[in-house]
């Protein structure tokens, strides 16, 4: 929503090509879904000057980005080409691509980061035949600074993300959402949009927070689930190797379960799983 009006995406794309364009009329937006708060949603696709710019927010790391660009520069390639007549000997022309990754989460990363499609291969060519990157830009508070200065709304944005997640490590979320815009709209940052929107915002701050801290919560489970199984494996092994040990000094089962302090049950169930039985 912050970006859905054509001044402000006139801006940012300014301050990410180096340009210097002045007519918000001349953006062709392809696409424009959900809103900006705390982020963006797969989301800005438009075309200037005979490039296409796809834009996408990410609050957590993502390596299939390239993929899922690769994806959409399809549809959009195929949706402009469509009455066209692919099998001419005329070259067709189509827009240069540009793909920026604007990321706000919380796990560190640089300021600009290259992404490629090459990364995901099984097979590491010397020369991939099919390439695509894509920029990562970390648009947290204290991040690409110059970014920042030139598109001053990429700039507020960041810094409401940040209050939010201040407050909302001290307060209830749905108050330090509300502090941050109080602040916010007091402060000069964002005043216009946020007075207008103030609602939805709110709404939808509260949203994006929650979903990004269940994201961030799922990887932490599943983390901590893989050193609890890494813990569990390596405490097998070792048992395992004991068994074989003693099975091989020709001790039965009885005697190892009683050294081991495991029950007669739980070595028998090794020994067959791991085919540890001797042969006749």
């Amino acid at each position: 929503m912050l970006f859905g009006d054509r001044e402000r995406l006139l801006r940012l794309y300014n301050a990410i090509s180096g340009k210097n364009y002045q007519d918000p009329e001349a953006l062709e937006i392809n696409t424009l879904e959900n809103a900006i708060y705390m982020g963006m949603k797969n989301d800005l696709s438009f075309l200037i000057d005979d490039r296409l710019s796809l834009y996408e927010h990410q609050s957590t790391v993502n390596p299939n980005m390239p993929l899922r660009f690769f994806f959409y520069i399809s549809d959009l390639y195929s949706g402009m080409t469509v009455e066209e007549n692919l099998y001419s000997s005329k070259a067709l022309s189509i827009p240069a691509p540009c793909f920026v990754i604007f990321y706000n989460g919380a796990e560190p990363q640089p300021d600009r980061k290259v992404l490629r499609l090459s990364d995901l291969y099984t097979v590491k060519p010397k020369e991939a035949q099919l390439e695509l990157t894509a920029v990562l830009l970390n648009i947290n508070r204290n991040h690409n600074r110059e970014l920042m200065e030139a598109c001053r709304d990429l700039k507020d944005y960041a810094e409401y993300v940040d209050r939010v997640r201040k407050y909302a490590r001290e307060l209830p979320l749905a108050e330090a959402v509300e502090r941050t815009i109080t602040e916010c709209i007091r402060e000069g940052i964002l005043k216009e949009f946020l007075e207008k929107n103030r609602a939805e915002v709110k709404k939808m701050s509260i949203y994006e927070y929650d979903q990004e801290k269940h994201i961030r919560m799922e990887r932490q489970d599943a983390w901590e689930e893989g050193i609890k199984e890494g813990e569990l494996r390596g405490r097998n092994a070792q048992l395992i190797e004991q068994i074989r040990k003693k099975l091989d000094r020709g001790k039965n089962i009885s005697r190892i379960a009683e050294e081991l302090e495991e029950t007669e049950d739980r070595v028998r169930e090794l020994i067959r799983e791991y085919g540890l039985e001797k042969p006749l």
